[in-house]
């Protein structure tokens, strides 16, 4: 069967975040707080091993107190923040408004890049006729940054988990994207960089094709073979 839609994740699959050490960089310089030389990429590389950047590296371990909050933590915005405020929190900082202040500063657009083909594959498939879904586990609205990169108008529907109150890898936040575009799940292709939650989408009947999580400068044209695939004959 012919591919009639495609369900792109986030973070990772069609944009990225800016590294842990801009992250900080940017919040620190917010604040006006000024550390010794070398403490900004010290604290930068631990909070990042603590998995505090959303969108970053993945805690290297979760705290026993803190699994069943990390395991839920895309099902609402209470949550979501809660978590990663948590993580952040295993690090000393200088002030303690900075926990939430980096939490907001990684929803702001300018927190996000595009990968290098992002916009010529969703050109792609909208000049094919072909319908796009952004399906991402996350705790807050990412339309603007997607209006901030001129995205938006590429993308038909965005399904969100905290919105929804499902997250991948369960079949239900999939079956609403499908139906949201109007395709049938075997005619769909699901696009991410997480084999477990994004290839939940195979459990419903949709094709899944997989990218890498890496740096935009070493992915320029990750998402381009998903076009041969939604030109493949069956």
């Amino acid at each position: 069967m012919a591919i009639r839609g495609v369900l792109f994740d986030f973070s990772g699959t069609l944009l990225r975040v800016e590294p842990a050490a801009d992250w900080l960089r940017a919040v620190l310089d917010g604040a006006g707080v000024t550390l010794p030389e070398g403490e900004p990429a010290r604290l930068a590389a631990a909070l990042e091993e603590a998995g505090a950047l959303p969108g970053g590296a993945s805690p290297r371990s979760v705290p026993t107190a803190l699994r069943e909050l990390w395991r839920e933590r895309d099902r609402s915005a209470e949550r979501h923040r809660a978590a990663y405020t948590a993580l952040a929190r295993r690090v000393p900082l200088p002030r303690p408004e900075l926990y939430d202040a980096l939490y907001d500063r990684h929803m702001l657009p300018e927190a996000w890049r595009p990968y290098p083909d992002t916009a010529e594959v969703l050109d792609a498939l909208r000049e094919r006729g072909v319908p796009v879904a952004v399906v991402s586990n996350i705790g807050w609205d990412l339309r603007p940054v997607f209006r901030a990169h001129g995205l938006d108008r590429r993308v038909d529907a965005y399904v969100l988990s905290c919105e929804h109150g499902v997250q991948k890898p369960e079949p239900e936040i999939f079956e609403l994207a499908c139906r949201t575009l109007g395709v049938a799940p075997g005619e769909t292709l699901m696009v991410g960089d997480d084999r477990r939650a994004d290839g939940g989408a195979a459990a419903l009947g949709c094709a899944v094709h997989l990218v890498d999580h890496l740096p935009c400068d070493r992915r320029p044209d990750g998402l381009r073979p998903v076009l041969e695939v939604v030109d493949r004959p069956d």
